[in-house]
Order: structure tokens, then C-alpha cells, then sequence
């Protein structure tokens, strides 16, 4: 006679190994996730940190679509892991600088389908800070 077989079903995320520093939200409609750096900054880079964490603090009131937001999101969390390394490439810090800027631009311009004139108005902002 065989040994019964044993299944596993799982309800949740199911890791096999080590898993730091993650985010997950699953069996939800939409998701707001903050995560807040504590890193020391590299010098010369304290102003863009401040501007970036403001961006992503402000950036669900947007306006932007779903896929957008995700975009944003992973090029700003780019942003601030990059610059809190004792020697951050430039050239990674101005390609995500672009993605976040090329994000905004539809909200700045008002090509963003519902975008307010507050909206417009805090992403021309955004963008002109977003330079290194």
C-alpha cells in the first residue's frame, strides 16, 4: 500500500527562504504602502531624499493610474536606495529621476484623464525638483 500523499494549501504568501524588508497586500481592491528609509543619506544627496519622500508621501493623491503609481513608486524607492549608498551611481539615480518625471508628465500637462489644476500644479513642482 502507498503512503497517502500530503498537499499543502496555502492562504497567504509562502516563503522558502529568508525575506527581509517586504511589503505584500494581497485580496485587496487598491493598496497605499508606505515604507518609511532610515539610511543615512550620501552627502550631497539630503534635498533630493527630502523631495523624493515627499513625492511618494503625496503621490495617491495623484491622480495617476494604477499602473503609474507602481511605476512612481518603484523609481522613487530606486531613487532613495541608490543615494543611501556611501557611493551612489549617478547614472541609476538620473535614469529613475527620468522614469519618475516621465510619470508626472501627463498630470503636469493635464493629458491625465481627472487630473485637477491642484494636481497639475503639485507635478510641475515635482518635476523641477527632480533634477540632480
Amino acid at each position: 500500500m502507498s503512503d497517502p500523499q500530503h498537499v499543502n494549501r496555502y492562504d497567504g504568501p509562502v516563503f522558502n527562504g529568508p525575506a527581509t524588508q517586504n511589503q505584500l497586500a494581497w485580496n485587496n481592491r487598491s493598496v497605499t504602502q508606505n515604507q518609511q528609509v532610515n539610511s543615512q543619506v550620501a552627502p550631497g544627496y539630503a534635498e533630493l531624499a527630502e523631495r523624493v519622500t515627499e513625492l511618494l508621501r503625496q503621490l495617491p493623491g495623484a491622480g495617476l493610474g494604477e499602473r503609474d503609481r507602481e511605476d512612481a513608486e518603484g523609481a522613487a524607492g530606486e531613487v532613495l536606495e541608490v543615494i543611501t549608498q556611501p557611493d551612489p551611481e549617478e547614472g541609476r539615480v538620473r535614469r529613475a529621476l527620468a522614469t519618475l518625471r516621465g510619470v508626472l508628465a501627463p498630470v503636469a500637462t493635464g493629458v491625465a484623464a481627472g487630473t485637477t489644476v491642484g494636481a497639475q500644479e503639485w507635478a510641475r513642482a515635482a518635476i523641477e525638483g527632480l533634477i540632480v
